[in-house]
């Protein structure tokens, strides 16, 4: 990381982690908030920008680390056992149970998930970084997003016409059943799957363009950032016409549109912090630190406590009803409050790391 560290980048790493973890952990899925769930198919939500906004600062971050590391075998392998490392927690959330033997049988297991997709499209958006200029780079993402675009609208799926619907022949739906199997979140498709990870790519990679305009010396980069936000927003529900916002399927115009918001929430960040030195944010910025040890600890903490039986129902559900559930609440403040609580747990766990000068590599 660069040295003069971008203040706004790191509050905004934060602020996406701990979202995460929000949306992840209501007390119950039963009643949530419409704004904190996934949209049923096409369109979007504020939860749905949450996932494309950590791979956009992955981008934005590989841009800082990368941008004027020596190109050396050395290089090359610590992306890759980053990488290696980022699916292999994955793989490990995803298979673990806290009885003997501790994992679930093979063919339960879910290979696709999210650290496994951060783990591959940093591996990518790394190499093509150091590899390529920015304006190949801008060629390259472009040809992603469209070339995904043909793909999914023009090539047909077993000699019947691919739909963009949730269904047999969508061809994104259709790969991971044939290549997965079981091993899919569902049994129709999986929200993380092997297709929809090229133009997961491409969000990472319009992260890296927004890292080097920062990293700059260009002057009103916050006015810069605005344009670039609005005018990916525009063209995203523009190409949402014909190709729908859709994160399950992660659409080349849900790339540009979350791309476009992520782009003008930061740079209001850094307008307020580093450009009018205004103080706020500090939780944030401590969760942000180490955001995929939070990431992995929540989630990981969370699948033991929905494990663990207290009477007829989980510890999860138990500490839910007993603490949260009450008469004078709706059950989706009550299922908000906890999701809060948690947040604020790990936040004080992101605060506790920052002060201890504890910061874990994955």
């Amino acid at each position: 990381m660069i040295k003069d560290r971008i203040l706004s980048v790191d509050i905004f790493r934060g602020a996406t982690i701990l979202l995460m973890v929000l949306v992840n952990t209501p007390g119950t899925w039963s009643n949530v908030y419409g704004p904190f769930l996934h949209a049923d198919w096409h369109g979007y939500t504020p939860t749905d920008l949450v996932f494309p906004f950590f791979l956009f600062i992955v981008g934005t971050s590989i841009a800082f680390s990368y941008k004027n590391r020596t190109l050396d075998v050395k290089a090359y392998r610590k992306i890759g056992i980053r990488a290696l490392k980022l699916i292999g927690l994955g793989l490990f959330l995803g298979a673990f149970v806290i009885h003997f033997p501790f994992f679930k049988d093979f063919g339960d297991i879910r290979f696709p998930g999210v650290l496994q997709r951060i783990g591959v499209v940093f591996f990518f958006a790394a190499l093509l970084f150091i590899n390529l200029s920015w304006k190949n780079l801008i060629w390259v993402t472009a040809v992603l997003l469209i070339g995904y675009w043909l793909l999914m609208t023009f090539v047909p799926v077993d000699g019947v016409a691919s739909t963009l619907e949730r269904a047999p022949n969508n061809l994104a739906n259709w790969i991971d059943v044939k290549v997965f199997g079981s091993h899919n979140y569902k049994a129709d498709y999986d929200p993380e799957g092997l297709l929809s990870t090229i133009p997961s790519i491409a969000s990472s990679l319009l992260g890296v363009f927004t890292g080097l305009i920062l990293t700059s010396t260009q002057k009103k980069k916050a006015t810069i950032l605005m344009g670039i936000g609005g005018s990916f927003l525009i063209i995203g529900h523009i190409w949402n016409l014909v190709f729908p916002i859709n994160k399950a399927l992660w659409t080349s115009s849900f790339v540009l549109v979350t791309a476009g918001w992520a782009n003008l929430i930061l740079a209001l960040i850094y307008y307020l912090t580093d450009v009018k030195k205004i103080e706020f944010g500090s939780i944030f910025r401590y969760a942000g630190a180490n955001a995929i040890v939070i990431y992995f600890l929540s989630s990981f903490i969370s699948k033991v406590m929905g494990q663990i039986q207290v009477g007829e129902t989980s510890l999860h559900g138990w500490l839910f009803q007993k603490v949260y559930v009450h008469d004078f609440l709706a059950l989706e403040t009550s299922s908000l409050l906890y999701g809060l609580t948690v947040v604020l747990f790990y936040s004080f766990v992101g605060y506790f790391l920052y002060q201890k000068k504890i910061f874990i590599k994955v």
